[in-house]
């Protein structure tokens, strides 16, 4: 008997011939002449034998037979045809960005993705957990293009990473995780391109705090010297290392970032 799915299946080689592992519900019915019911019928089928995943709402990942034992494949196959599907502008940022350049200290759990409004509920399914964190805007010269194996994807440069770290220094699990992966990631930070960012960086706060960090942490004169440069030419003033409701009886720095050390740093270096 003809298998009644296999255009199905024929559709999913094809796109992996093709060097795609991502598709969305739409794709299919624009493709053929079948009734919702059929093709979310073979879809299911595909799904029990795991050779795809739905991860969003009437969005598929192919899974190559390499991953089928793990269930999913690596977000970075299919993170730029998700965004797409979801018209959403995007860069892979925190931790996920630091591991490109050898600066994560361990793998990371979570695959954070850096867009704009409105909010995305994040995933968390099957293995698969990908964070979505919001910004208002950013610098479009600080994202890099890096390769990987279904084409290209979006990645925030050094220099924006070791920003937006501090920036979402909860997100990444504290200061002291934050420090750590800086001390590995200054090492390729160019200086003109910190001051550059900086510059354009919307919150001044995070640019005080990172240049407090490099200097009285991490003890990097050359790039706090830069990013000091940067402040001088704005309005800052006396503000927490770590946020918190309550501020302290005193706001008096003794540094010339006007940084409070309310936080007793130590990096696992």
């Amino acid at each position: 008997m003809a298998n009644p799915y296999g255009y199905l299946e024929d559709f999913v080689n094809e796109m992996r011939s093709n060097g795609r592992y991502a598709f969305s519900l739409q794709e299919v019915r624009n493709r053929f002449e079948q009734s919702d019911e059929a093709i979310k019928k073979a879809l299911q089928r595909l799904k029990k034998k795991k050779e795809v995943a739905l991860i969003r709402n009437e969005f598929y990942v192919i899974i190559t037979p390499e991953y089928r034992s793990k269930g999913m494949l690596p977000p970075s196959m299919f993170v730029a045809d998700l965004m797409k599907f979801l018209n959403k502008d995007y860069y892979v940022g925190l931790l996920n960005a630091a591991s490109y350049y050898g600066a994560a200290h361990q793998q990371p759990q979570v695959f954070s993705i850096i867009t704009t409004k409105p909010s995305l509920r994040n995933i968390d399914k099957d293995g698969l957990k990908i964070n979505f964190n919001i910004k208002k805007s950013w610098d479009k010269e600080s994202i890099v293009k890096r390769k990987v194996d279904t084409g290209y994807i979006n990645v925030s440069s050094e220099e924006l990473t070791a920003l937006d770290l501090v920036n979402y220094y909860e997100v990444v699990g504290g200061f002291n995780r934050v420090t750590t992966v800086l001390e590995e990631l200054k090492e390729s930070i160019e200086v003109n391109k910190l001051i550059q960012i900086s510059q354009k960086y919307e919150q001044v706060a995070v640019v005080q705090r990172l240049g407090y960090l490099l200097e009285h942490v991490l003890g990097d004169i050359e790039l706090s010297d830069a990013l000091y440069a940067c402040l001088e030419t704005k309005d800052f003033y006396p503000i927490l290392l770590r946020p918190q409701k309550n501020k302290p009886d005193s706001m008096i720095t003794g540094n010339r970032w006007k940084v409070v050390a309310n936080v007793e740093i130590e990096t696992d270096i």
